[in-house]
Order: structure tokens, then sequence, then C-alpha cells
């Protein structure tokens, strides 16, 4: 029994935050497979992952994005303020050309996407573990390409210049929340969620709410769908 404990205390720690039970268990599976890595904790909303990371003191989280209570935005926003060192990576089925760059901006060190193989998963997780950021190399290129491109010389894909909040304000209209259930959603006021909408409306050129809730219904289409 000691030496299981001891074998069990030398492994990485992780932390998958995930919502759905079914990938969270295939993701237990591949990742206890691996010699030198142990998942420590599972969560399915942003409270419970915060509490997993105080609790179980992981040393890593796998985190999507799309989660009950809150975005992983969020959570990666409210652990880097809390804990800056601990290395978040996001596994998402959203597209890694409108998520990528916000997640490492709001302080992931790396992002990849659901559809990639497991090959890929575990190493992404041991590139971030050695406190190296991890893209794939095509979404590396475009970040190279624009840093070399300089400020302003390439212009963003339309829905890029909304902001983290408006993207997801955009997204759960997409998904065919109302005003009332997305303030729910994001415990915020009415008021602001509306405010939002016009911003969103402004900045992508659309002239009234049918427009606004088409508009982004396709665009969740397209992510879901790739």
């Amino acid at each position: 029994m000691d030496y299981l404990q001891d074998q069990m205390q030398n492994k990485t720690r992780i932390l998958i935050v995930d919502d759905h039970p079914i990938v969270r268990e295939g993701l237990i599976r591949l990742i206890n497979r691996q010699p030198d890595l142990l998942v420590c904790e599972e969560a399915e909303t942003v409270a419970d992952a915060l509490a997993a990371i105080v609790q179980g003191q992981p040393d890593l989280t796998l985190l999507d994005l799309i989660l009950k209570d809150r975005s992983g935005l969020d959570l990666i926003k409210d652990v880097q303020a809390r804990y800056p060192q601990h290395p978040i990576l996001v596994l998402s089925m959203q597209d890694e050309s409108m998520y990528a760059e916000r997640v490492l901006r709001a302080g992931a060190r790396g992002y990849i996407m659901k559809q990639e193989g497991t090959d890929n998963l575990i190493q992404a997780i041991r590139q971030v573990l050695r406190g190296e950021i991890y893209l794939s190399d095509k979404m590396s290129s475009q970040l190279l390409n624009r840093f070399a491109s300089g400020p302003g010389k390439l212009p963003p894909a339309t829905e890029e210049l909304l902001s983290d909040r408006e993207l997801e304000v955009f997204e759960l209209i997409g998904r065919g929340l109302g005003t009332r259930e997305i303030a729910q959603r994001l415990f915020v006021s009415i008021k602001t969620v509306e405010t939002y909408r016009a911003n969103i409306k402004q900045k992508l050129k659309l002239q009234n709410a049918p427009e606004l809730a088409h508009r982004a219904f396709q665009w969740v289409q397209s992510q879901t769908g790739k």
C-alpha cells in the first residue's frame, strides 16, 4: 500500500473541467494510462473547479470553454487572478481561430480542439507542464503572421471585433437563450445584457434583433460543425 501511495504522489496531478460526464470519463481513462499522469479531481462548473483547485492543488487544469454555470474564459481569469502560476490547457470544440488568442490573453497556456488525436492531447499536456505554450501548427503560424505584420495591418474577422463578454452573449443568443436567461447565466442585469446586444449589433452592422439572432445562430452552427 505504501508503494502504491508513493507512486500516486509521484505522478503529475490533473484537474478535468468539463460538463459532459462521458467526456470526463474518457479523458480520465486516457490520462491515467500514462505512467506519470493522474487525474486527481473533476468538475463540471466554474464554482466546483475553483474549489477543486483550492482543495486538490492540481498541477494542471484541463478545461472546456462551455460549462454549466459560467464560461471557461471566466474561470481562466479567476484562476489567473488568484493563482497566476497555475497552468491551464483548454480542450474545446470551439474553433481555435476564434478562441485560442482569447484564452492565451486570459492567462491559459495552450489550446487544443477535441477533434485532435489522443497523442496530440498528451503531447499538449506535457508541453504545458514544461512551461511552454501549446497551439496547433496552423494557429501558431496565424499568430506569428499577425505579430510579424504589425498592429492594424491584418484586419480581424468580424466576430473577432467582439470583446470576450460580447462574444459570450453572442454565443448564448445563438444557442437560443433570451435576454433574461442570459442575464441569469452570466449573473448580470437585464439592462447589461441589452447593452451587450446593442454593442454587438453595432460592431457586426446588424439592424435589428432578428438579424442578430440569425447571425448568432449561423455562427454557433459553424463553430459546432467544425
